[in-house]
């Protein structure tokens, strides 16, 4: 296949040298120009992912409608607030005949669109009308993905000969490709874990212990079951790869940025210092505030969430929101429902 992957951060640098390797035609396509000049040059990316050497077969494109003139499938791999841009100037290629060949767009975006409150696959759907959409999710560390370690995802779409052609092409030796026909819940899961990421990473920064943080993270599993069930996604998808397999490997990664944000924030460090000047994105703190949002518009309860809300957007004192959430009704446990 001839792929074109939108984005140069950590992520869509590992799945450019997965494709490379897997035998296709790939071009990494940055987002700013001097970024591009500089993968040109050096064969490394040194701001995201500086451990890896980018094979000469991988080629930088420096402006995205040349790319587009053969490319067959879009990979996805902005941070949320970027999907948009990247859709616009999809859109006006496919309008000016400049990407005649494309067929397919996967997301490998893990968030929610404040403005809007929706998932990435619908807002490059808005733009691309045309085209078979799929979201690529799991629990996947860049770096281990980029180095041939042996990792699974998810490919989820609608049932259809393009989806089991992208499952094939994506299939590897090191990576294996499941198939999911729920994309929403495999996009919500996506999202999701990394609000809980970063409760857990809250829970390592308070020295709370191994009990409080495998406490939390089976009474977030349920939570994410009981916010994907109210918005129509299946209870099942959120104990698979993209939900349960991506929050324990994100909320215990130290290469985790979700993570390690909830701990310093524990440490007693504010969100508003630790975003100042940042490189990487950290999109847990952006989700909880849509996810709020949403919570509250759909009547969904939501503990751990609203209080990371109130962490991130309120400068609520971990230890207090802690204080909060045990001293909440007692209840019985529904291992399924939440």
């Amino acid at each position: 296949m001839n792929i074109c992957v939108m984005g140069a951060g950590a992520w869509g640098t590992a799945m450019a040298v997965h494709l490379d390797r897997c035998g296709h035609t790939v071009t990494l396509v940055p987002r700013r120009f001097e970024q591009a000049m500089e993968l040109s040059s050096s064969r490394r990316n040194a701001d995201y992912l500086p451990e890896i050497d980018l094979r000469n077969s991988i080629q930088i494109g420096c402006e995205l409608p040349p790319v587009l003139l053969e490319a067959e499938v879009i990979f996805c791999a902005s941070p949320m607030a970027g999907v948009r841009d990247w859709g616009q100037r999809l859109r006006d290629a496919v309008a000016k005949r400049e990407a005649r060949s494309l067929r397919a767009c996967v997301s490998l975006t893990k968030g929610l669109e404040p403005e809007t409150l929706r998932l990435p696959t619908e807002c490059l759907r808005e733009f691309l009308p045309g085209l078979v959409h799929a979201a690529l999710s799991g629990p996947t560390n860049a770096l281990e993905v980029a180095k041939g370690k042996p990792t699974a995802m998810v490919l989820a779409g609608e049932k259809n000969r393009e989806m089991e052609s992208l499952q094939e092409a994506l299939n590897g030796p090191s990576l294996r490709i499941y198939a999911s026909d729920d994309r929403k819940g495999v996009e919500l899961g996506a999202c999701l874990k990394n609000v809980y990421a970063a409760a857990a990473g809250c829970c390592d920064g308070l020295g709370l212990g191994d009990n409080a943080k495998a406490a939390l993270l089976t009474r977030a599993l349920a939570e994410m079951v009981r916010i994907g069930r109210a918005l129509g996604a299946r209870a099942e998808t959120f104990y698979g790869l993209s939900g349960f397999g991506d929050l324990v490997a994100t909320a215990n990664g130290g290469w985790s940025r979700n993570r390690t944000f909830g701990e310093r924030i524990g440490r007693g460090q504010s969100a508003e210092e630790l975003l100042a000047n940042r490189k990487t994105v950290v999109e847990s703190h952006r989700t909880a505030e849509a996810f709020h949002r949403l919570c509250r518009e759909k009547n969904i309860t939501a503990p751990i969430l609203t209080e990371m809300y109130r962490i991130f957007h309120e400068n609520k004192d971990p230890r207090e929101a802690l204080r909060d959430l045990m001293e909440r009704d007692l209840k019985a446990e529904h291992s399924r429902a939440g």
